[in-house]
């Protein structure tokens, strides 16, 4: 496991190349909703997009715990990784379980910027998290591949993407006697189905995340882009979650770090009655209880990913450390805007920003509760809760 010096000067790299995008930059894109292509485009130029791409397909080959001080970074220099994040998880699916020649053909221009594989289609408006109850269907048809019918939402970043994951029902769940089984996974060309069975519409949020619903009417597929084995797609992405939940986790410790970074400097510079505010334990306790919060989470973060870089089963560990630095970076965020009162409802101060930003973690890409109950389930033993 990287540690200490070993990250430095990956860090320090990251936090030159967010310097080039101050606040200034993200307030514009915000009041738009506008997709931060320069950001993106100084982040793959950077190979850090590329982190977890091995070197013989031309990405970096780093290590996950690695790639968590990247998205760290980004978060934690104001920055807003969500934008790209996908990027560098996603295509663990196809690393692990796609074909050489799949690999061959598709990684090297991922980890160049050539294409954009940020895409991930599995929820959908009916199922949420139960994925194993998904209706989009594939359907092999009598030209060498399959017919695609169904819907996703939450589908982020897919107008900006070139290539989606998309997870479908290939055998229909009454005929399958797993739950877990007849799902299977393709990689699909967004650039060839663009208008040809395949419609995307954006959803407006609270925050800039550039989400939408993706419809698909007859849209074919060929049979060269199914990954891995018909059928056993629900256990290839798997392991692609816990990759989520870990990098999302570390973003959420980047921003705790930005909140309390914040939250202190203020709390000293701000004078009332003739002292600074931060003189008073009022305001200091929230602001240190922040801090310890985010630094335990962090040490689970640590923890989930040098499980997963040791190819060791690590499901509870990413969920867990996703819950705690979900739950720790909001607990920042609202501190830090009751430490600056009115001023942080100000969209000058980015405060507004990244509190919103930061409130999706404790709901996607799992919700606190959800991952409740998988560790009632999958580590106390306790009976499965519907």
């Amino acid at each position: 496991m990287m540690e200490g010096a070993d990250l430095a000067p990956i860090r320090e790299a990251v936090r030159a190349l967010c310097a080039d995008f101050p606040g200034e930059y993200w307030r514009a894109l915000d009041r738009e909703r506008a997709y931060p292509e320069k950001f993106v485009a100084a982040l793959t130029k950077a190979g850090f997009l590329a982190a977890l791409i091995p070197e013989e397909y031309g990405g970096s080959g780093l290590t996950m715990t690695a790639a968590a001080a990247i998205m760290e970074e980004i978060q934690a220099s104001g920055c807003n990784g969500a934008a790209c994040h996908a990027q560098m998880y996603t295509m663990g699916t196809l690393l692990r379980h796609g074909s050489v020649e799949q690999k061959t053909r598709y990684l090297p221009a991922i980890a160049r910027g050539e294409l954009r594989l940020q895409a991930f289609g599995v929820t959908e408006p009916t199922s949420g998290t139960d994925t194993t109850s998904l209706r989009t269907t594939a359907v092999r048809d009598g030209n060498n591949g399959y017919v695609v019918n169904g819907q996703k939402i939450w589908t982020s970043r897919a107008e900006h993407s070139d290539l989606m994951l998309l997870l479908a029902r290939t055998t229909l769940r009454e005929q399958v006697k797993k739950r877990t089984a007849g799902l299977s996974v393709f990689l699909v060309d967004m650039r060839e189905v663009k208008d040809k069975g395949l419609t995307i519409r954006p959803i407006r949020t609270m925050m800039n995340h550039a989400t939408t619903e993706v419809f698909f009417e007859n849209m074919r597929v060929p049979a060269e882009n199914l990954i891995g084995v018909e059928g056993e797609g629900f256990r290839y992405i798997l392991s692609g979650m816990n990759a989520e939940r870990i990098l999302i986790a570390a973003e959420c410790i980047g921003d705790a770090k930005w909140f309390i970074a914040k939250a202190t400097a203020y709390a000293g510079d701000r004078v009332v009655f003739g002292r600074p505010i931060g003189q008073n334990q009022g305001v200091q306790f929230p602001i240190a209880r922040a801090y310890i919060d985010m630094r335990a989470a962090d040490l689970m973060v640590r923890e989930a990913a040098a499980l997963y870089e040791a190819g060791q089963e690590c499901g509870a560990e990413a969920n867990m450390a996703k819950h705690l630095a979900a739950e720790a970076s909001w607990a920042a965020a609202d501190m830090c805007l009751q430490t600056h009162g009115g001023f942080g409802f100000a969209e000058e101060f980015d405060i507004e920003r990244k509190f919103r930003e930061t409130r999706l973690y404790t709901v996607a890409p799992i919700s606190t509760n959800l991952v409740l109950s998988y560790i009632a389930e999958h580590v106390l033993g306790l009976p499965r809760s519907y």
